[in-house]
C-alpha cells in the first residue's frame, strides 16, 4: 500500500470509527409520549402529600426551617388568575404557591393545539411548583409563621398581569403582619417581595426563603447523555449540574453559601425554572427529601431580626419558563450572573456558544432555520478555507508525484525500510506533507459534534421549519422511503422503529450521494480492500446519520457540497484535472466485473 492510499485509508477508518462510537454512545432516541404533554390525572383536588421543606439551621438566634408538613389544599382552594401574553395559570392561595403555569407560546407537539405545562399542581403527576416562606428563629413557632397551609387573603389585585401586581397577605397569632407581593414581567421573570411587620411587643427573628420542588422524579426525563437534566446552579460563578440520580438525601447534603451572586433550580429539555436570590449570604441547598420522595432547591435568606413596630422586607426573582437564548442573553445583562450558562452548551462550550450565537444571527436575517444552518456552514468552511486549500494542494501534489513514487516502488524493490526512506526524501524535496488530506476530517469532527449539540439543545431548533415536510429540524427527517415520501396513501414507519432505520428519507439519501460523489474526484485505490471500504462507506454512512436530527443531516450535505467544489477547482488549480465522471463509469465496470466473477 503506498503512502498516500495509505493516508487516505486511515482517516477514513478514523472518521468511520469516531462516527460508529458516536451512533453507539448517541443512538437515535426510542418513540415516547410527548414529554412536555401534562400528565393525565384523576384528581383534581389537592390531596394532603408531603409538602417540600427548607433544611434546618443550626439552633440559637438563628431561624429553624420548617420540616415536611402535610397540605391542606381542598378541592375548592381559592386561586389567583395568572394572565401574560405569553404565561398563563394561578396561584393557590393555600400555601401561596404558584403550582399551576403555561407557555402560550409553544404547543406540545407540531400537531396538537395543548400548550406547555411548566409548573403542575400538587396532588397531579409530576407535581411541580415553588414555595416561598418565613422560617421561625427564637421566640417563634411554626404556627407563628406561614408555612404550606397557610390560606393566605388577596390584599391587593385579581389576577397577575405584567401591569397588575398582586399583593397576598397572611395574620399570625403573635402580631405579625406577613404580605407577597408578585410581579411579573413580559416575559418569564416573576419578582416576589416578602414583607414582615411586627406589630406585637417583642423583637422576632425569622429568614425567608423560597423553595422550588419536584414530587418524584419527572416522567419527560429523556435521560440522554448529550443533555442534562435535574438540578443546577450557579454560586458565585462556579456552575453545578445534579442529576436525578445523584441528588443527595435530605440528611447529607451541604449548604453552599453564596458570597455574591447566584441562582438554583431545575432545568429540563427546553424549560427551566431558576430562583434568583439577590442577598449576600444565601444559603444554597439542593437534595431528594427520600421519605416523601421529593426533590428540591432551596434559597435561605440570611435570619433577620425584626424590632416592635419595624418592617422588613427582602426581594428576589423567579424565572419560569422557555429556554429562549435571546429572553436569557437579555436577563443576564440585566444582572442574573452567567444566566446563558443555563443552557447546557457542553464540553465544547467555546464551540457551541459562538457557533449557535451565529446560527442565532443568521436566523434573525434571514428568517429560515434550514437556510441558516446552510450560511453558518457556508461561513465555516470560508473560516477553515486557509487549511483545506493547504491540505487540496497537498493531494493534488500527491497525484502530480505518482509516476515518481511508481519509479521508487520498481528500484527498491522488496525492501521496504529503502522504499520508505526514498519517499521521504522526495516529500521532504517537492514540500509535500502527506499527512494533509486527513487534517479536513480531523476537524470536521468537534464541528460536528459541537453542531449537534447545538441542534439538539437549543430551543431554538425544536419545531423550526425549513421547507416543505421538514417542518421540525430537531427532528428526524419524516419522509421515507416506505411511502416513496409520501406519494403512497399510507404512514412513512414512527420515528425510532426498526422499519425508521431501514426505509430512511429524502435528506439522507442526499448525504449518501455527496459522499459518494465526493469520492469520485479521485479513482478508487488499487488495494481490493481499500476499494470495498470506499465503496461501502458513503451507504453505512447514509443509514447511520438517518435518524440524527434534520438539521445536522442539512449541515452534512451542505459541507460535503461546498468541499466537492473546493477540492475539484483547487486540484484543477495545480494542474491535477479530476476525472469525475470516469471514475463513476469505472466503479460501475468494477461491480459488474465483480458480478461477472461471482457467478463463475
Amino acid at each position: 500500500m503506498d503512502e498516500q492510499n495509505k493516508n487516505l485509508f486511515l482517516a477514513t477508518a478514523l472518521s468511520f470509527v469516531v462516527i460508529l462510537v458516536w451512533f453507539i454512545l448517541f443512538p437515535p432516541q426510542e418513540p415516547v409520549e410527548d414529554p412536555n404533554a401534562p400528565a393525565e390525572v384523576t384528581q383534581t383536588a389537592d390531596p394532603a402529600p408531603g409538602v417540600a421543606a427548607v433544611p434546618n439551621a443550626a439552633p440559637g438566634t438563628e431561624a429553624a426551617a420548617p420540616t415536611g408538613q402535610p397540605v391542606g389544599a381542598a378541592a375548592d382552594a381559592p386561586r389567583l388568575p395568572v394572565e401574560t401574553a405569553r404565561l398563563e395559570g394561578s396561584i393557590a392561595l393555600t400555601g401561596g404557591r404558584l403550582d399551576d403555569l403555561r407557555l402560550k407560546d409553544y404547543t406540545v407537539s407540531l400537531d396538537s393545539d395543548e400548550i406547555v405545562q411548566v409548573f403542575q399542581r400538587v396532588g397531579s403527576n409530576d407535581a411541580y411548583y415553588t414555595l416561598y416562606g418565613w422560617a421561625p428563629g427564637g421566640g417563634l413557632s411554626m404556627e407563628e409563621v406561614p408555612g404550606a397551609n397557610t390560606v393566605w387573603s388577596v390584599e391587593t389585585g385579581e389576577t397577575l398581569t405584567t401591569e397588575t401586581p398582586v399583593t397576598l397577605r397572611w395574620d399570625s397569632p403573635s402580631g405579625l403582619v406577613f404580605r407577597r407581593t408578585i410581579a411579573v414581567d413580559e416575559d418569564y421573570m416573576f419578582t416576589v417581595t416578602q414583607t414582615v411587620e411586627n406589630a406585637s411587643d417583642a423583637s422576632v427573628s425569622l429568614a425567608p426563603y423560597g423553595v422550588l420542588a419536584r414530587h418524584g422524579e419527572p416522567s419527560n426525563v429523556k435521560n440522554f447523555f448529550i443533555l442534562h437534566e435535574g438540578g443546577i446552579s450557579m454560586i458565585d460563578g462556579e456552575l453545578a449540574e445534579t442529576d436525578y440520580d445523584d441528588f443527595q438525601s435530605a440528611g447529607q447534603h451541604q449548604d453552599t453559601t453564596m458570597e455574591t451572586a447566584g441562582w438554583t433550580g431545575f432545568t429540563d429539555h427546553y424549560w427551566m425554572s431558576i430562583l434568583i436570590p439577590t442577598q449576600p449570604g444565601t444559603k444554597i441547598s439542593t437534595f431528594h427529601n427520600q421519605s416523601n420522595d421529593i426533590y428540591q432547591t432551596t434559597a435561605r435568606m440570611p435570619t433577620m431580626t425584626v424590632a416592635p413596630g419595624q418592617t422588613q422586607q427582602v426581594t428576589s426573582q423567579l424565572f419560569a419558563g422557555a429556554k429562549e437564548w435571546e429572553t436569557i442573553r437579555e436577563y443576564q445583562k440585566n444582572g442574573v450572573d452567567r444566566f446563558l450558562d443555563s443552557i447546557d452548551w457542553g464540553w465544547f462550550f467555546f464551540l457551541t456558544k459562538p457557533m449557535f450565537a451565529v446560527l442565532h444571527w443568521l436566523h434573525g436575517v434571514i428568517g429560515n432555520m434550514g437556510i441558516a444552518i446552510i450560511g453558518l456552514t457556508v461561513l465555516l468552511k470560508i473560516l477553515l478555507f486557509p487549511l483545506a486549500y493547504k491540505s487540496y494542494a497537498s493531494m493534488a501534489k500527491m497525484k502530480e508525484l505518482q509516476p515518481e513514487m511508481e519509479k521508487l516502488k520498481e528500484r527498491a524493490g522488496d525492501d521496504r525500510e529503502k522504499l520508505q526512506k526514498e519517499m521521504m526524501a522526495l516529500y521532504k524535496k517537492e514540500k509535500v506533507n502527506p499527512a494533509a488530506g486527513c487534517l479536513p476530517i480531523l476537524l470536521q469532527i468537534p464541528i460536528f459534534f459541537s453542531l449537534y449539540k447545538v441542534i439538539f439543545v437549543t430551543l431554538e431548533l425544536r419545531h423550526a421549519p425549513f421547507f416543505g415536510p421538514f417542518q421540525d429540524l430537531s427532528a428526524p427527517d419524516p419522509t421515507s422511503l416506505y411511502n416513496l415520501f409520501g406519494l403512497l396513501p399510507w404512514a412513512a414507519p414512527e420515528a425510532g422503529s426498526i422499519l425508521a432505520l431501514v426505509f430512511i428519507g429524502i435528506l439522507p439519501i442526499l448525504l449518501g450521494i455527496s459522499m459518494w460523489l465526493q469520492q469520485k474526484l479521485n479513482p478508487a485505490p488499487a488495494d481490493p480492500t481499500q476499494q470495498m471500504i470506499f465503496a461501502w462507506m458513503p451507504w453505512v454512512f447514509m443509514f447511520m446519520l438517518g435518524g440524527f436530527a434534520s438539521g445536522l443531516v442539512v449541515y452534512w450535505i451542505t459541507n460535503n457540497t461546498i468541499t466537492f467544489t473546493q477540492q475539484y477547482l483547487i486540484m484543477r488549480s495545480h494542474g491535477y484535472h479530476p476525472d469525475v465522471l470516469g471514475n463513476i463509469r469505472g466503479s460501475f465496470k468494477r461491480g459488474k466485473k465483480g458480478e461477472a466473477a461471482a457467478k463463475k
